[in-house]
């Protein structure tokens, strides 16, 4: 028992915080390995039954069928609502169908969840950017890279919006 009061109540999040520490560390190439760590953590549920419908529709997604994608999203959040992973994966089924009010709202919900999810507030910047409003765009891909500064998307997504203001090709 003593041992167990010893312990930090967030003692699961420890591994993750660290990670992100790693994350953002300028230098070097230690982030590589927090990112896999922090995807990875990302894409358990921690249901072996959950787990397997992301897998199916990320599966369905990378195979370009979106409905089935959308399906088996759909029955993952609503069998976990806390489940980040299933939100950000549907608004980009989503996104790919033209729906950006569902994806928006799917984006809105993952960063509830977890507020530092860099690839939901990159993913956020890619769409706001081609529904043409930059501003928020910007805005989305600096938030992102606040968090990890290595994400070669939104760099890229920064460069050619601030290239499109100044009026110069990249």
């Amino acid at each position: 028992m003593l041992i167990a009061s010893a312990l930090p109540l967030n003692a699961a999040a420890q591994p993750l915080d660290d990670a992100f520490a790693r994350l953002a560390q300028p230098g070097g190439e230690g982030w590589r390995m927090a990112e896999s760590d922090i995807l990875r953590a990302w894409s358990r549920s921690g249901s072996p039954a959950m787990d397997l419908l992301l897998q199916r529709g990320e599966a369905a997604l990378d195979q370009g069928d979106l409905p089935s994608a959308i399906g088996h999203l759909t029955a993952l959040t609503d069998h976990a609502p806390d489940f980040a992973a299933g939100f950000q994966t549907r608004a980009a089924a989503y996104a790919m169908t033209g729906q950006f009010g569902p994806a928006l709202a799917d984006l809105a919900r993952t960063l509830e969840l977890e507020p530092r999810h860099f690839a939901a507030l990159t993913q956020l910047g890619a769409m706001l950017e081609e529904m043409g409003e930059e501003d928020r765009a910007l805005a989305a891909y600096r938030a992102s890279l606040e968090i990890h500064p290595h994400q070669q998307e939104a760099i890229d997504g920064i460069a050619r919006l601030e290239h499109a203001r100044r009026g110069t090709d990249i």
